[in-house]
């Protein structure tokens, strides 16, 4: 590719009728062979049993439990099978097929930054699982394109979706492209990577350590967010990789969700930041986002994963590896690459569009240029021309504060945050009729008395100038997201040009406007709008629930959906002034009177947030102190709903093993019993509770979880002190130090903070890997204070209800039944039995 700008449909501008009605979702298919060409098919049951074996079968595979080592050994087993297969398929037929495994056992340390935060990682002994598909050629192996999914689950889930449908993908993918003769100018390389929930380690290994890694030349990264709905395409970093996405036959995705995931927003990162960062490839990064209430939680079940998901999924993986892999790839060019300036965008899940920002900023200026002449060639009366500019700017202003005085209200006044969480599109109805609201208000200021010229024809060409100015402005600046406001603006261009020739030919008075011009204005606004709303509500409403309590997810939602409903809805300004004055004052009327309708009814009483598959993330953990001897227990929620605190005050006085009042977390000694779970830690509103000691129990930690300061010099004169901080813990996952101290000198990969600070290092490693060490240099010749905590591999609910006897495990049985009662199955709640202690060293 050369840059030049195009735009490549997927299928025909003008397709069959029968394309026109196609489902959404393709038909799940079961078998593995097409029943009338015996060729080789992807079946979507094979993928499900495999993700159900994984998630079901072996279980949460969290990084460092037993359920992690066995998932590592039938990875090893699958692909021992298919080197099998690929070797006899081979052998047969004399074809260029060369499939190669590897299993790479490594440790390393990284740093990893998300949410702000700069989190530090050890790993020891963790794993990968390679296949290199090729021609067998030094020439197909020179450049691949690599392709990954992770085996492990975070430590909520048994991850079906996140992300063992993904792994399911890829082996269903490899076998129909060995079954079905294929044989490639380049290489694939299929990653099975072991340790992404732990903060992305294993791909850090590969992307280090590997001695494939530097013949990749671009990543496809697959994830789950959610379990329903087409994969979304979220990033895409070079020019190439998207219009080589351009192939696929079900298209979803847009630079808008490449711009949100950029800016921030969203606390979250995929293994393909690693790929980026240390292979320095381009590539494309893919998730299942629909239903994400259930990402990370006990109910990511394949019952829950919703038909035709992985067929989509993986039919869309094959035609990219396909073509990856041709004589048409771009991969040998693609050793050096620079940032897409490319808009694109799919619509209707069947075309995709890819232009240039140049090309962008060109028809944006064009359509500018279009839309002011059409203006002042259809402009009758120029003194209404200034309420016109106030009513749209005004409208939109109204809109976004007229629903976002309802989120206030809902927030501070009501005290009744996410009332619309357990549906998606609860929002809608709660502010879409404030911001319709807002906007018809400001109208009914603006309109013009009796006397004065009507406004509603130059309404309708305003809102036309208004978008196309917008448009312009924003690709200007280098926002490919401005393309939603120039399909708006072409249009109501091609609306206002359709209704001068409606006029012309039926005869009106100018400056009328047919009601077929709303008619046809609307299509194209509210097919890209759909787009938009659907990709919004599926990411940003289920995430407002683990944002944390202090994130303002009311003035969030309210602005999100104030934005759509301007957008979808547009011509909403200029008809609203087609009746008259009287009119628009029993409109606003009747919108008032729906918005205090639907306040009352989600503030009514009854009104629940949360439900059986929608529910409110509750973590537990229950701390026993070594080296204080205490208990004690800690509960914390992501989400701002209202009544936490007061479920938490009620456990205290149900559960008579709590000793005292529950006390908001604050000091930094509470805090330090969340530091497994940093930095999502940082997020979390969280009670402390001191605890009985367990009756008749006899702890083992204390002889066998240690810290202690090995190969220690200390520098008199330049009053510093050199040491390797060693961590021995046995039966404990996910270790964690954090201390404070002036730190000039470490082995972790980037320099320390300079000054006294709070470090905190966190560690992943295989099971039964039992040690790890840092090596220090510190401004200080006296002793340090070093907290430490571990996750007991055998105290966590619900991965380990089975087998798990410890006085943590009794407790969260009862807490896990009592909860459910409690929260009427609307809460999904995570417990973990950690082992902590402070020692000087």
């Amino acid at each position: 590719m050369d840059g030049t700008a195009y735009t490549l449909p997927v299928r025909p501008l003008f397709p069959a009728r029968a394309r026109l009605t196609a489902p959404r979702l393709p038909e799940p298919l079961v078998d593995l062979y097409n029943n009338s060409t015996g060729a080789p098919q992807l079946s979507e049951h094979r993928m499900l049993d495999i993700a159900r074996h994984l998630s079901e079968d072996i279980g949460y595979r969290t990084v460092g439990t037993r359920e992690h080592a066995l998932a590592d050994g039938w990875m090893s087993e699958q692909l021992a099978d298919l080197k099998t297969l690929c070797d006899a398929e081979a052998a047969v037929d004399g074809r260029e097929l060369e499939c190669e495994v590897w299993r790479q056992e490594g440790s390393g340390k990284h740093r990893f930054d998300i949410a702000y935060h700069r989190v530090y990682k050890a790993y020891h002994g963790l794993t990968n699982h390679i296949v290199r598909l090729s021609s067998g050629t030094e020439a197909s192996k020179a450049h691949a394109v690599l392709v990954n999914a992770h085996l492990d689950s975070t430590l909520p889930s048994p991850g079906a979706a996140d992300d063992a449908i993904c792994v399911g993908v890829m082996l269903e993918v490899m076998r129909v492209m060995i079954k079905s003769g294929w044989s490639g100018e380049y290489s694939v390389i299929f990653l099975f990577n072991h340790a992404e929930e732990s903060l992305q380690d294993a791909s850090h290994l590969f992307s280090t350590q590997h001695e494939l890694a530097p013949t990749v030349r671009a990543a496809i990264n697959l994830e789950a967010a959610g379990t329903t709905g087409p994969e979304l395409l979220f990033q895409a970093t070079s020019e190439e990789m998207i219009a080589a996405y351009a192939h696929v036959p079900r298209p979803h995705g847009s630079v808008l969700a490449n711009d949100v995931f950029n800016s921030g927003i969203l606390l979250s990162d995929t293994d393909f930041g690693q790929f980026a960062k240390y292979l320095n490839v381009s590539g494309l990064d893919m998730a299942i986002v629909g239903n994400s209430y259930l990402y990370h939680t006990r109910k990511d079940l394949v019952e829950n994963i919703q038909p035709g998901v992985a067929q989509h999924f993986a039919e869309n993986v094959l035609v990219l590896l396909t073509y990856l892999t041709s004589s048409a790839s771009p991969l040998p060019h693609l050793m050096e690459y620079t940032r897409p300036a490319t808009v694109y965008y799919s619509l209707l899940n069947s075309y995709f569009f890819n232009y240039s920002y140049d090309l962008a900023l060109f028809m944006s200026v064009s359509l500018s240029v279009w839309a002011l002449g059409l203006a002042l060639v259809t402009t009758r009366d120029w003194s209404v021309v200034p309420r016109a500019w106030l009513g749209i700017v005004g409208g939109m202003l109204g809109a976004l504060g007229s629903a976002n005085a309802v989120a206030f209200l809902f927030s501070y006044v009501l005290g009744k945050p996410l009332s619309w969480f357990a549906r998606e599109w609860l929002c809608i109805a709660l502010y879409a009729p404030p911001a319709l609201l807002g906007a018809v208000f400001v109208q009914l200021l603006v309109h013009p008395p009796p006397a004065r010229p009507p406004i509603e024809h130059q309404s309708l060409t305003s809102l036309m100038l208004f978008y196309a100015f917008i448009a312009t402005a924003g690709q200007f600046c280098g926002i490919g997201s401005s393309y939603l406001y120039f399909i708006n603006a072409l249009s109501l261009w091609i609306a206002t040009v359709a209704n001068e020739l409606l006029v012309r030919v039926l005869q009106r008075e100018p400056g009328d406007v047919n009601h077929w011009t709303y008619a046809v204005g609307s299509i194209m606004p509210l097919v890209a709008g759909s787009e938009a709303l659907a990709s919004f509500l599926d990411i940003f409403v289920p995430l407002t629930g683990r944002l944390g309590r202090d994130a303002p997810v009311e003035y969030i939602i309210a602005t999100i959906v104030s934005f759509l409903v301007f957008y979808m809805v547009p011509f909403v300004l200029p008809f609203a002034h087609r009746f008259g004055r009287p009119a628009l004052r029993t409109i606003t009327l009747v919108l008032l009177g729906i918005t205090v309708a639907i306040v009352a009814v989600f503030a009514a009483p009854g009104w629940r947030e949360f439900d059986a598959m929608h529910q409110n993330r509750f973590f537990v953990v229950h701390v026993e102190n070594i080296t204080s001897n205490d208990y004690g227990l800690h509960v914390a929620t992501l989400s701002s709903a209202a009544g936490f605190s007061e479920i938490v005050h009620s456990l205290a006085e149900d559960f008579p093993e709590v000793k005292d009042e529950p006390r908001l977390a604050t000091e930094l000694s509470d805090k330090l019993s969340w530091d497994v779970f940093h930095p999502v830690s940082e997020l979390v509103t969280s009670y402390s509770m001191d605890l009985a000691p367990p009756e008749g129990y006899v702890s083992r930690w204390r002889g066998e979880f240690s810290v202690h300061a090995l190969d220690g010099t200390v520098d008199a004169v330049a009053g510093t002190r050199t040491f390797k901080l060693h961590i021995d813990h046995p039966g404990l996952i996910w270790t964690v130090i954090s201390f404070q101290a002036d730190v000039l000198d470490w082995d972790l990969p980037d320099a320390p903070v300079s000054g006294f600070a709070l470090h905190k290092i966190k560690e992943a490693s295989f099971y039964m890997a039992e040690q790890w060490s840092i090596r220090l240099t510190i401004n200080q010749t006296t002793p340090m204070l070093v907290n430490f905590i571990g996750i007991e591999e055998k105290s966590m609910w619900p991965g380990k209800r089975e087998e798990g006897k410890g006085p943590s495990m009794q407790l969260f049985a009862q807490l896990d039944k009592w909860l459910y009662e409690k929260g009427g199955a609307g809460i999904d709640v995570s417990m973990f039995g950690c082992i902590a202690g402070a020692l000087q060293v």
